[in-house]
């Protein structure tokens, strides 16, 4: 009988120890390890190729709700547009992505001009935002990859990212200014789900010719993108664009503008054309 107690007890110890290696190895399994950026980069690059090469013309409802701060009137503005982007063939028979809108409303009463006024638009985010992160701006970029802090299989992967110019490298530069920021990326699709931007010194408003000088200040970016389906495929885009620039020019306050583009209905630009038959009549 004593020899049973025994040989019970070490067996429990053995499945004891069997449990805790068994829990062990569980979390070893679950960690969640983040790739190298080499192998982040390259991804990315592929991303964007297919894009630039995939992404068809298409148009899109944009809503921009912009203020200024301090104003006269303190109110926001609301303008309603006709986002395009479009391909355009080159000489070269090269490719390149345009941007342009349409403005049809402001605060809901038809636009008098096609200029949105102030700083209150970004231009480029769909033309190559996404470049930002990639290997083709390596030579412009210090990239570092922020190390998973939790075992969590559906955090995003971090990449920070802070300009590099030199005279040398500028001019195949995205960023044509000194800025740092970072991206997150999500682990299934390794596609970018957002990007957040700041540059110290940035150009609000430029001058002109009538001896205005430039106005100057911070400026902070934030990009969402989601997956929009265009022509059978899956293209991811921006779908919220918020941006706030602050200069020091105000009297007592900084002046701040701030604007949150949302973009939605993406559509295929497409040119019909229809053969009507010939009437035979004459015309009068």
């Amino acid at each position: 009988m004593k020899g049973r107690r025994l040989a019970r007890g070490y067996w429990l110890v053995v499945a004891g120890l069997f449990i805790v290696l068994a829990g062990m190895s569980a979390g070893a399994a679950q960690k969640t390890e983040t790739p190298a950026l080499e192998g982040i980069l390259q991804k990315l690059q592929a991303n964007l190729e297919q894009y630039d090469s995939g992404v068809p013309s298409f148009f899109a409802d944009e809503h921009v709700v912009s203020r200024m701060v301090p104003d006269v009137h303190d109110q926001e503005t609301a303008t309603d547009s006709v986002f395009r982007l479009k391909r355009v063939v080159n000489a070269d028979h090269t490719t390149t992505l345009e941007e342009s809108r349409e403005v049809k409303t402001v605060n809901g009463r038809p636009a008098t001009t096609q200029e949105i006024g102030g700083p209150s638009i970004v231009r480029g985010a769909f033309e190559g935002g996404l470049a930002v992160v990639s290997l083709s701006q390596q030579s412009c970029m210090n990239y570092t990859v922020e190390r998973a802090k939790r075992n969590d299989a559906q955090a995003p992967i971090i990449v920070r990212f802070a300009s590099v110019l030199t005279p040398e490298n500028k001019g195949g530069c995205l960023l044509q200014e000194n800025g740092r920021g970072q991206v997150f990326i999500d682990r299934a699709t390794m596609q970018i789900t957002r990007m957040e931007l700041t540059t110290p010194h940035h150009t609000i408003i430029p001058g002109d010719e009538r001896g205005y000088g430039a106005i100057a200040g911070e400026w902070a970016l934030s990009v969402d993108y989601a997956p929009v389906v265009l022509d059978g495929k899956s293209f991811w885009m921006p779908a919220t664009i918020t941006s706030r620039t602050a200069s020091g020019r105000g009297t007592f306050h900084p002046i701040v503008w701030t604007f949150r583009a949302s973009y939605r209905n993406f559509h295929k630009l497409e040119v019909r054309s229809r053969i009507l038959p010939f009437s035979g009549a004459t015309a009068q």
